[in-house]
């Protein structure tokens, strides 16, 4: 399901309404992107020639074109993520403004060897625009790269928590000798939105192949993939390439987060259940526990997270006040 079309009239000649799960795409960027070794001090030996840019006075047009392709192709719930730099990125954002699509994060991609410069600031990041199309609910693997409480062995923070921070600290993939796109996104970027935005089985659409990288990515995580590339040199070459990549490959190198601690966390509270907590509590406090310990020791039999348990306790004052007749009193 590739096609050697500009990506507007490719999606409405080949793909239906809601027939995609997840969009991932690298736009062109409008910056003159034929001289982007110039940018970057690279040698292009070994990149392909054909990359194809957008017009700076038919950047907006065009974008919201295809971003509107984009929204009616998407299934109720379906993600879309966009990698821009900020020369344009102000008309992807008007742009998106005019489609129901819905933001849900403004992620930061922080990445080595940005754009050489002598007298200003270098530039090393891109951002990525994280929307879903409303309508059902997202899909959204929280604890699909970390369980609820692993931790990180320096700070002992939640590894699941920074994982899933908004600033994303990955570097491009240096490929010397090897044939290659102009700009093309790293293997551990994509499997990153892949598994948290898809299940396997699902269809991941690029509207800008280039290199064909999310396809291959959606592929080796057993993804079914399509898109569009109107590059002739860059397509030709690619779709040859993307045979060569077998389904589910990718899956192996993935790591199997151990299984969550916390396995009530999202259930509803019942009355009968925040009374177990505190009497729990009572019990556990006289003892001489700390408040810390005796929510960690909770957290384990009752599968609640830590703050859960936090607040249920803190919103009852204080343990001498929560026996009356011997049951704990609530206070809401």
């Amino acid at each position: 399901m590739f096609y050697n079309v500009d990506c507007i009239e490719g999606a409405t000649q080949f793909l239906k309404d809601s027939s995609v799960d997840l969009i991932i795409t690298d736009p062109p960027y409008g910056i003159g992107g034929d001289m982007l070794h110039k940018h970057y001090n690279r040698n292009e030996d070994f990149v392909l020639d054909g990359y194809i840019e957008v017009p700076k006075e038919e950047y907006y047009d065009f974008t919201y074109s295809w971003i509107k392709e984009a929204e009616r192709v998407l299934k109720p719930g379906g993600a879309m993520y966009i990698v821009s730099g900020y020369t344009n990125l102000i008309h992807i954002l008007n742009a998106l403004s005019r489609t129901q699509m819905k933001e849900i994060n403004h992620i930061i991609w922080k990445f080595n060897f940005g754009v050489y410069t002598k007298n200003k600031y270098i530039s090393s990041h891109y951002h990525i625009l994280y929307y879903v199309k409303p309508g059902a609910k997202p899909t959204f693997n929280t604890h699909s790269r970390y369980s609820d409480s692993e931790k990180d062995d320096d700070s002992n923070g939640s590894l699941n928590y920074q994982d899933r921070e908004d600033v994303w600290v990955i570097n491009r993939e240096y490929k010397p000798g090897q044939i290659k796109n102009k700009n093309e996104l790293p293997t551990q970027l994509l499997a990153k939105m892949i598994q948290y935005s898809s299940n396997e089985g699902d269809l991941v659409c690029d509207f800008f192949l280039g290199s064909f990288s999310t396809a291959k990515v959606s592929i080796g995580l057993n993804r079914r993939a399509c898109g569009f590339e109107k590059s002739q040199i860059a397509y030709s070459y690619q779709i040859n390439e993307i045979e060569k990549v077998e389904s589910g490959s990718l899956l192996d190198s993935l790591r199997t987060p151990p299984a969550n601690n916390y396995f009530n966390q999202g259930k509803p509270i019942e009355e009968n259940e925040k009374k177990e907590i505190l009497n729990r509590y009572i019990k556990m406090k006289k003892s001489g526990m700390s408040k810390k310990k005796i929510i960690e020791k909770l957290g384990q039999d009752i599968g609640r997270g830590p703050w859960s348990l936090d607040k249920i306790i803190s919103a009852s004052k204080t343990p001498e006040t929560l026996i009356r007749n011997g049951q704990p009193k609530l206070f809401e």
